[in-house]
């Protein structure tokens, strides 16, 4: 990773517009967006429908080539839900698609390119309308989705589960197990005996945490000069 050659006051310039940005055009798209979110890039970021709920201390990332969505097309124009818990993580490139109902627990670890649907979107013969069965997915609480798995309609994960990376899930997954392949099966049982560590115990206290990274960031940054940094964007070198 090149060193951040930003002056420490442009950095805290640009995460005020990041902030300014999702409070402005992000959080009215939602029926509730809690506090303290961290949307990186929310420019990338596309949330769209009715119905969309999403919990205190999200991080929501995104980039250019790995667009983020998070949509509800129901029947007609208010039917159809997202809701999210609080402390998700949610990586590039995931899509969360839903029809009916997608229903996803607190401290939840989306890796890069996870897709949630709830629905087929067209039948096998007809393909034009879809199907009327309602098959809502409910994810549970500190579930953890691999890069690029495919969790699919009807579905269920129990608590503190965790999905392969490419994976596709076409049927409930106990808690506490590890699922891989396609379709997935379970591999491994989770030793409950040792606890979990969770996104919900790293935001305990998320105005201090907020300190904590400030600190950090002036740490790194402080001794960056405007020129300098004008200059490695400019004209980079091998150093920058």
């Amino acid at each position: 990773m090149r060193q951040d050659r930003r002056p420490f006051y442009i950095k805290k310039i640009y995460l005020a517009y990041r902030s300014w940005y999702t409070e402005h055009f992000m959080a009215p798209k939602c029926d509730h967006l809690g506090p303290y979110h961290n949307f990186m890039k929310p420019w990338y970021t596309h949330i769209s429908g009715p119905n969309i709920s999403i919990g205190q201390c999200a991080t929501v990332v995104a980039e250019p080539d790995q667009q983020t969505r998070i949509c509800v097309w129901g029947h007609d124009m208010d039917s159809g839900k997202i809701s999210i818990g609080d402390y998700p993580m949610i990586s590039p490139g995931c899509r969360i698609s839903a029809c009916e109902e997608i229903t996803i627990g607190h401290s939840m670890n989306m890796a890069n390119g996870v897709y949630i649907t709830d629905s087929d979107w067209h039948g096998i013969y007809d393909r034009v309308e879809r199907p009327k069965s309602v098959t809502p997915v409910r994810i549970g609480d500190n579930v953890w989705l691999g890069d690029r798995c495919t969790v699919l309609k009807g579905v269920t994960i129990g608590d503190n589960a965790i999905v392969a990376a490419n994976a596709v899930v076409t049927k409930d997954v106990p808690a506490n197990t590890v699922v891989a392949g396609n379709p997935a099966v379970v591999v491994k049982e989770l030793d409950v005996e040792k606890g979990f560590r969770t996104r919900a115990d790293f935001y305990s206290d998320p105005e201090g945490l907020a300190v904590w990274y400030n600190k950090i960031d002036y740490m790194v940054l402080k001794d960056n000069g405007l020129f300098n940094w004008l200059r490695a964007l400019i004209w980079p070198t091998r150093k920058d």
